[in-house]
């Protein structure tokens, strides 16, 4: 009983930071490459010249 508790926990566990990693991915992915970027404040390419 103890094995099939500790199986749903992790098994649930590594499902939900899988749904959660994906969502973050669709979420950055939809801002765009310069949005989406860490280094958006400080990139060359993103200011006007």
């Amino acid at each position: 009983m103890l094995a099939l508790f500790t199986n749903l926990v992790l098994g649930s566990l590594i499902f939900g930071y899988t749904l959660y990693a994906l969502i973050r991915y669709v979420k950055k992915s939809k801002k765009g490459k310069c949005a989406a970027c860490e280094l958006e404040e400080n990139c060359e390419s993103n200011k006007p010249h």
